[in-house]
């Protein structure tokens, strides 16, 4: 990681124009946020004597800017800013002594890494190039401050552009918002539908019976109108509408001829007429919507398409808020992805949890039986997860992944009733990269020569996490060999400090020995040999007491 308590000796400043490289003539805290400080940061007299312009680097074009803030923004190092550094610091043993300040963390690091030089940044360095983006154009006196501000911002444009832009081939918010549309228009018709049934009924209430679609229920009361006026021009049309079937026509004729339904006059006939109208159209424009969801589908995520179908991949990309998104989830989320408030609920009372979410629509689950409907949209799931990373992480996405994972879940299912084992997974792949279509020749030499860029690039970064990896596995040895050293030595000195508790205590054991034979001996020969009786000595008579004299010498 960059360093943020080294003082800075330059800097590097990124403008809409090109890159700066600013040199520091006196060190002052600039960290303090005192008065002083930020009026010497603010006054160009003062903030000169700070920084000097060391070199500038324009860009050549705003294709060129838009490369570099992108490079920029991501953290790598581009190659015009590479040279400019290059150039403009000092080489060879002052370039040790050089603390590049700079304010991008991302980029930070990576200067680091390849121009090999100190690198800070911080509160200080943000004060700094606050105060060179405030004087920026007294710097440079070539670019006035109206030029700065028209580069920034024709800058900004172009790389919100670059952001917000995607192939339009293969953008996922259509289908997020055809799929809501198509939701909410089944909802509108079926309620509009059942409007003009039970408005119509009033009029011919055996038509109901007859006809069950609600579309061609709107589109033959716009062709009766009136029951009693039921002519054979009229007629002919039924019949083109009901694909040729005498019998259905003939039922409606003969319903129209004994109906129980009230009489009506014109002016409600034609209100009722007009409303079946947009109700046909609006069945129209669904059909034609579906289409059109189906076409976006083939072309964003065709193998999701021909795994789960239109519908139920759309419903899921909507729900997980894009493909991308639907291919960072795992196939546990995936499984009940629709689910969460019974998912939750289930968690908070400690019942069963949910099985499946979304992907019950799919025909898959409904044709598994009961004890088997958790397993196959387990195993669904799974199969949707990875249909749904190849159509977002593949530069030519078709649906030949997408039919084999079809087949996968097709031969499970028969697994399941019958117990035949299906194809391994690992099989199943390799067939479908074999029937994968060649590159043209002309993108596999593109990709060629971009691959043998970047892997330059990385071969150079390879070797010096080798070289680095070289010199810390020599040090380990080294210390490895050390540590067996000394642990040799201490072995063998705790070996021979043992060795000679070992003597000390068997001598002991030896003199023990040793003394208690003589002690044996000697009670022996005392034993053998008896001692003379020697008599004790009475004791001498003790003299007689001499009289008492008293003082008269009686």
């Amino acid at each position: 990681c960059a360093a943020t308590g080294i003082m800075a000796t330059h800097l590097l400043f990124e403008t809409a124009s090109g890159f700066g490289l600013f040199e520091r003539l006196q060190a002052e805290e600039i960290g303090d946020l005192s008065e002083a400080v930020q009026k010497s940061i603010n006054d160009f007299g003062m903030f000169q004597r700070m920084m000097k312009l060391s070199a500038f680097s324009p860009f050549k074009s705003a294709q060129d800017a838009l490369e570099n803030i992108n490079a920029v923004s991501e953290g790598v190092l581009h190659d015009h800013l590479r040279n400019f550094l290059d150039q403009a610091l000092p080489e060879g043993k002052k370039r040790k002594k050089v603390t590049l300040g700079v304010q991008e963390d991302k980029l930070r690091s990576t200067i680091k890494e390849v121009m090999e030089c100190k690198v800070s940044g911080g509160e200080e360095v943000n004060e700094l190039i606050r105060g060179i983006r405030v004087h920026i154009h007294k710097f440079i006196k070539e670019l006035s401050e109206n030029d700065i501000q028209m580069a920034q911002l024709g800058l900004s444009h172009s790389y919100s552009r670059s952001k917000v832009k995607f192939n339009v081939n293969r953008a996922d918010n259509h289908i997020i918002q055809a799929i809501a549309l198509l939701d909410q228009l089944d909802k509108d018709i079926n309620t509009f539908s059942m409007r003009v049934r039970e408005w119509y009924s009033w009029h011919f209430p055996e038509l109901v019976r007859i006809v069950n679609d609600n579309l061609l229920f709107a589109q033959l009361a716009q062709i009766i109108e009136n029951k009693s006026t039921i002519t054979d021009e009229k007629i002919a049309k039924m019949k083109e509408l009901l694909d040729d079937d005498e019998e259905r026509t003939q039922q409606i004729v003969d319903a129209a001829n004994t109906s129980m339904g009230t009489d009506i006059s014109d002016l409600d006939m034609i209100n009722v007429t007009q409303f079946a109208k947009r109700v046909e159209k609006l069945g129209k424009y669904r059909a034609d919507l579906q289409a059109y969801l189906a076409s976006k589908m083939n072309a964003v995520c065709p193998n999701l398409q021909a795994l789960i179908g239109d519908a139920v991949g759309a419903r899921l990309i909507s729900h997980a808020g894009s493909l991308v998104n639907l291919a960072k989830c795992p196939a546990s989320t995936v499984q009940i992805l629709g689910a969460e408030k019974a998912l939750f609920r289930a968690l908070k009372s400690r019942g069963n949890t949910p099985k499946y979410g979304l992907i019950f629509h799919s025909s898959f689950i409904g044709r598994a039986s009961a004890k088997n409907k958790g397993r196959i949209s387990r195993y669904l799931a799974n199969k949707c997860t990875l249909a749904s990373r190849i159509d977002s992480f593949s530069d030519n996405p078709n649906s030949l992944y997408g039919e084999k994972l079809k087949e996968q879940v097709e031969e499970r299912l028969v697994f399941y009733d019958t117990g035949a084992t299906p194809r391994k997974n690992i099989d199943v792949m390799r067939d479908v990269a074999s029937r994968l279509p060649s590159m043209d020749d002309d993108e596999s030499d593109d990709e060629m020569s971009t691959e043998a860029k970047t892997s330059s690039k990385k071969d150079k970064k390879k070797d010096k996490k080798k070289d680095k990896k070289e010199k810390k596995d020599k040090k380990e040895k080294k210390a490895a060999n050390l540590r067996e050293k000394t642990y040799k030595k201490g072995k063998v000195a705790n070996s021979r400090k043992q060795k000679g508790k070992a003597m000390k205590q068997k001598a002991k054991k030896q003199e023990a020995k040793k003394k208690g034979k003589a002690l044996k001996q000697e009670g022996k020969m005392s034993a053998a040999t008896p001692h003379p009786i020697t008599p004790h000595p009475s004791p001498a008579p003790s003299p007689a007491p001499s009289p008492a004299v008293c003082d008269n010498g009686h």
